[in-house]
């Protein structure tokens, strides 16, 4: 039963929202089960929701999220659609819990299932917690990990694209838009964001698109250079304001650990 005592209905909004943000990755092979075919037919249709369902527990990072979401604010469904916007882009539900209560428990619920992918959730990430996919990426994640001075190229490459961004289309000229948005930036000791650049970004690949139709002044959420959604201005607010949290909060670890490997650091 619901928190209000009604049934548990599915929610076909919130099983489309995740087919649209988890796709990219998954057809990449990069998490989730070999499903992509079913979340690009759900994604392009809300539709399908039971068979979403079964792909979305196959996570291991995005549905452990998602259970502690539903536990922490009593909305039942891991696959309301509240729960999905707010892991996906931050904001929403999240505002209404305590990020490090929320990673106590993702961290007792993954407890006895840790292992190598999960070997960086530990009581000393707490500080740094939220129950979104952008912690997700900088925190649980290696990456954020192998930044170095001069090695720094491909895990740069791998947060900016993993991460949820945000961008405005400027242009759609055939297949084909220019979406103004702001890159992950690394100085050899903090992350950042780029003033606003310009990239192209193809509106479908291998003849699928999730937004056909989309145009010029649309707010759009990008996920491993794949359109996944319009966003309201909220929603872009949202998404900023917790891109912002993370990076702020991974620099502080980032700056913590060559603090205590610096010789001399300890007294």
């Amino acid at each position: 039963m619901s928190p209000l005592g009604a049934p548990l209905v599915e929610d076909a909004r919130g099983a489309w929202l995740f087919a649209r943000y988890a796709y990219a990755p998954n057809k990449l092979g990069y998490c989730g089960p070999p499903e992509s075919v079913t979340l690009a037919d759900a994604g392009s249709v809300a539709s399908a929701t039971a068979d979403v369902r079964a792909v979305a527990r196959r996570f291991s990072g995005a549905w452990p999220y998602l259970e502690v979401l539903a536990k922490l604010t009593g909305i039942e469904d891991p696959l309301d659609s509240r729960l999905v916007e707010s892991y996906w882009l931050g904001g929403g539900v999240n505002t209404q819990i305590s990020a490090r209560a929320f990673g106590a428990e993702l961290l007792a619920r993954i407890a006895p299932q840790a292992g190598h992918y999960w070997a960086h959730l530990t009581p000393a990430l707490l500080d740094e917690a939220a129950g979104d996919h952008c912690f997700h990426v900088f925190g649980v994640y290696p990456w954020s990990r192998l930044l170095t001075t001069s090695a720094y190229e491909h895990p740069l490459h791998v947060l900016d694209s993993c991460r949820i961004r945000w961008g405005t289309v400027l242009s759609r000229q055939d297949g084909e838009i220019v979406v103004r948005s702001r890159r992950l930036t690394w100085d050899g000791s903090a992350l950042g964001l780029s003033d606003p650049t310009e990239e192209n970004v193809p509106v479908a690949v291998d003849g699928l698109s999730f937004l056909p139709d989309v145009a010029v002044g649309d707010q759009v959420a990008l996920h491993w250079q794949w359109l996944c959604d319009r966003l309201t201005a909220e929603q872009v607010a949202g998404l900023e304001a917790s891109t912002l949290r993370q990076i702020e909060a991974t620099n502080r670890r980032l700056a913590r650990e060559r603090g205590a490997s610096t010789p001399g650091s300890e007294g």
